[in-house]
């Protein structure tokens, strides 16, 4: 295998994990929170998300790189990560 499949995989996996981590935040944590006064989810899933969420940022730079992304690939990759299905878009559209 090399190093360009590897880098994907690792891509698509963390893409993958900061969509279903944005989604818990949104709809388990934050009602949670906000109806059920339990705020501590919030803290536990929004620190994961935010870790995954450097993490996509920094990944999707780094596809930018190997997998010779244009500009407006990589802004739309970028925006997808403020979008609660985006990186699920991106991940099936954008990887091979």
């Amino acid at each position: 295998m090399s190093q360009n499949d590897t880098s994907v995989k690792i891509f698509r996996w963390v893409s993958i994990l900061e969509a279903i981590s944005f989604l818990l935040l949104l709809l388990i944590a934050m009602p949670l929170k906000y109806i059920w006064d339990l705020p501590e989810y919030v803290r536990i899933v929004g620190m994961a998300h935010g870790i995954l969420f450097i993490l996509y940022l920094i990944g999707g730079y780094w596809m930018f790189e190997k997998l010779n992304w244009s500009v407006k690939v990589l802004f739309i990759v970028f925006l997808s990560s403020i979008l609660p299905f985006g990186p699920f878009v991106v991940e099936r559209r954008y990887l091979p």
